[in-house]
């Protein structure tokens, strides 16, 4: 089984995210063009709630970049590992929480990741991929090496 050893991973940006607060609510800006590269930049966004206790991944992408926005409610531990061979940090791990924190992560190609819920208050997350979920019209191969399906068991990305 592959070893993983904590630590950054080359590429991945993690963002603390401004909370403006007045009388009506909050507001955050998730990303602004003049603050990202233009590889990174968006070309759809979707929206999903996860459940309490409820893991989604872990996956990796070939070619997609994720641009997630973790801003509760709720609070996330986000997976991440580095496996591209080519990667100074090849072999890294960095866990960490999101959600509540209010946070923007991005993932690059080949960076395996996973979230999971670990508050008892179900977390909403945004997602700006820099590609189109199945490409120009959904008439293309998904972008995606799920790693938690069945036939991954063996897989080294867990979580604890």
């Amino acid at each position: 089984m592959r070893k993983f050893q904590e630590g950054p991973i080359e590429g991945v940006i993690i963002k603390d995210l401004t909370k403006y607060d007045d009388h009506r609510g909050w507001l955050t800006e998730i990303f602004r063009k003049d603050e990202i590269e233009p590889d990174m930049m968006p070309a759809m966004a979707y929206v999903s709630l996860t459940h309490s206790g409820i893991a989604r991944g872990p996956h990796e992408h070939r070619d997609q970049a994720d641009l997630f926005a973790f801003t509760g409610p709720g609070t996330f531990k986000v997976y991440l590992w580095d496996n591209r061979e080519d990667s100074p940090t090849y072999n890294n791990k960095h866990v960490f929480l999101a959600g509540e924190e209010k946070r923007t992560v991005y993932v690059p190609p080949g960076v395996v990741h996973a979230y999971k819920v670990v508050s008892d208050v179900e977390g909403v997350v945004i997602n700006l991929p820099n590609r189109l979920f199945a490409g120009e019209g959904k008439k293309e191969p998904v972008d995606e090496i799920r790693w938690e399906e069945e036939e991954m068991k063996d897989s080294p990305f867990k979580l604890d």
